[in-house]
């Protein structure tokens, strides 16, 4: 009976054996396979390229862990020590547990360990969650060089890593990307990869508090320093210098930057930079150009980029500014045609050798959340001064926000009234806001004028009209007037699609002491003619000599603006009254059916706007006029 339960015991370990054989496990006493946990860790080079492999970690029956190496390109003849080494590659630790070495030949090693090296003991679940790294040795006797090294356990990479550029700085040529690949265990790994460093340098390298704009911040964590020969830095990052917790998320969402230094004696000097986590720009940007003002030369853009965070980074680049200045800038409010608006937002200044200035944008000086879709939304505008001491000179200029230009635009000629030679336009822009920017461009100008100018109600012709809008003085030493269009004087609101629609036309009087002096006038909005037209030859009558044309003209809004040309004896002293009647010239005379203005005894000249008919006062538009069954008559007094 004895021997009986013997061989059933003696049989138990074959049985357990041969039911748990796995393809990815193998026994390493006879070589078949067994089927328990099993997990692999990547080994990978380090002194020689073309060595690496993996690390195989299998569970046995009775919790202990069989450890496979197997690394490829090992040379023949070579034995190379092994370890499992406390705390991350990054890091550096004691041996933990001592392999057997890895035979170059095959380039295998196989150990089975259930404890430490000091007597801890250690089971399968232990091992794959170790705090540790494998290290493989050249030989014993050079136990400093590595051929391969890989983390391990809650120090295995997960996979997920984040790149960040890091942009050269003072010293020409040095460039690279810091990348953080997070761990099993919720820290991270960070390699720092730089191109152009010196052979012997050692480059301190830190996270910095806040932005690239804002620097100088304070060091919030400190990288191992980068290896000038390799250009190459690992850091494993868990803990700010400060010892709060700061794992792999909290990289991706930290309002800092990293800094790369020339040296530990000149830590002022910067050889690589560039801004993570929170203050990582997304891609997102809006650039407003920056428009030349009192210095001739000077302009450029301002540039707004997204962070993650939602912040932005405000970059003015200009051109032409003085090598040795210093020009202040603002975000106003309001549009500059308004200005001047009350500060906003200060920016870094402007370096004048450089042209360039960078600023976080957060909040406006008065602490109010200003992030970038505020800044898109913003009504507001760019001032850049000359200097500290002249803020009054503006030496570039900009709408931004709301206030930016959609591109659409609408011109009104303005044509010559009672001062001979001065003439222009006005265009009219739309804003983002839906309001608009007035421009006022007139030739002939006296240097020393300066010309009101108003939107008035009605047509030119049938003038003059109230005045509904006024608009910024023309200065007669540019010609130019610029007006934010918003509201109407009586506060109606008013944007650019209500421009282009409205019943009026433009008035730039002489001066103000003189606003019945007319400079240049034009129709605007619905009293727009179309470019439709039809002429007429008016023949002389009673009066030899006395000819000209009659021209009806289309407006926007079906009205007809009705020119009479005479030429020939005509009395400067006199109106001449101008009737369209009923019937055709071959009848008996009709009736009035509608008054003209009287012509000009001095210009020859007759303007009238055509809505309706005299006699009913109804609707009568250009082409219902043109079938209009009469004819014109021009008489030498009311009374004739």
């Amino acid at each position: 009976m004895k021997k009986f339960l013997l061989a059933i015991i003696l049989a138990l370990p074959f049985m357990f054996a041969s039911c748990s054989k796995d393809d990815d496990a193998v026994d390493p006493d006879n070589g078949e396979d067994f089927d328990g946990e099993s997990k692999s860790f990547e080994l990978y080079s380090v002194t020689d390229p073309s060595i690496s492999g993996t690390a195989t970690f299998m569970e046995n029956e009775d919790n202990s862990t069989t450890v496979e190496i197997e690394l490829d390109g090992t040379p023949d003849g070579g034995m190379h020590p092994a370890h499992i080494h406390y705390n991350t590659a990054a890091e550096g630790g004691d041996i933990a547990v001592s392999f057997e070495p890895v035979e170059g030949s095959t380039g295998m090693s196989t150990t089975t360990f259930s404890a430490l090296d000091d007597g801890t003991s250690i089971t399968y679940e232990e091992a794959i969650n170790f705090d540790g790294y494998i290290n493989v040795h050249l030989s014993a006797d050079d136990l400093n060089t590595l051929v391969a090294q890989g983390d391990i356990g809650e120090n295995e990479l997960t996979g997920e890593s984040k790149d960040y550029m890091l942009e050269e700085r003072a010293v020409e040529g040095i460039s690279g990307n810091i990348m953080f690949e997070e761990r099993v265990n919720g820290e991270a790994l960070a390699t720092i990869m730089l191109e152009g460093t010196p052979d012997d340098g050692e480059h301190p390298a830190h996270i910095h508090m806040g932005s690239v704009a804002e620097a100088p911040g304070d060091i919030a964590f400190t990288f191992n320093p980068v290896n000038g020969a390799t250009g190459m830095s690992k850091t494993n990052v868990a803990q700010l210098d400060n010892g709060t917790e700061f794992s792999y998320e909290e990289v991706l969402n930290y309002d800092g930057y990293v800094n790369i230094h020339l040296s530990t004696d000149d830590l002022g000097t910067i050889v690589a930079q560039n801004d993570i986590g929170g203050n990582e720009l997304t891609g997102e940007s809006k650039t407003y150009e920056l428009d030349e003002r009192a210095v001739e030369g000077i302009s450029g853009t301002v540039t707004f980029e997204e962070r993650m965070s939602g912040a932005a980074l405000a970059t003015i680049m200009l051109e032409g500014t003085p090598n040795d200045g210093m020009h202040p800038t603002h975000i106003h409010m309001g549009a500059f045609s308004e200005g001047p608006g009350d500060i906003a937002f200060t920016f870094n200044p402007v370096n004048g050798a450089t042209g360039m200035s960078m600023t976080q944008v957060e909040m406006l000086d008065d602490n109010t959340e200003f992030g970038f879709e505020e800044v898109l939304n913003y009504d507001g505008y760019v001032n850049v001064h000359l200097s500290a001491d002249d803020l009054a000179t503006v030496v570039a200029q900009g709408d931004i926000g709301i206030n930016e230009l959609t591109g659409e635009s609408k011109t009104y000629e303005l044509g010559e009234k009672d001062v001979e030679g001065i003439n222009g336009s006005v265009v009219f822009e739309e804003r983002k806001s839906g309001e608009a920017l007035a421009t006022i461009m007139l030739e002939g100008t006296p240097n020393d004028g300066m010309h009101p100018a108003h939107i008035h109600m009605g047509t030119a012709v049938e003038g003059p009209g109230d005045i509904a809008f006024t608009f910024n003085p023309v200065n007669g030493a540019t010609g130019m007037s610029m007006t934010h269009i918003a509201m109407l004087d009586d506060e109606t609101e008013f944007g650019y699609e209500d421009v282009l629609s409205y019943d009026g036309y433009v008035n730039v009087h002489l001066s103000a002491d003189e606003l019945g002096v007319i400079v240049a006038q034009g129709d605007v909005g619905q009293n727009e003619l179309t470019g439709e037209s039809i002429s007429y030859d008016l023949s002389d009558i009673d009066i030899e000599g006395i000819m000209g044309t009659i021209m009806f003209e289309e407006r926007v809004n079906g009205e007809t603006l009705i020119t009479i040309i005479l030429e020939g004896s005509l009395n400067g002293s006199v109106e001449y009254p101008a009737y369209i009647h009923i019937e055709s010239i071959a009848d008996i005379l009709g009736d009035i059916a509608i008054s003209l203005n009287s012509v000009d005894g001095d210009t020859g000249m007759s303007m009238t706007n055509v809505s309706a008919d005299g006699e009913n006062a109804d609707m009568l538009d250009y082409n219902t006029l043109l079938e209009y069954g009469g004819d014109i008559k021009v008489k030498l007094s009311a009374e004739d």
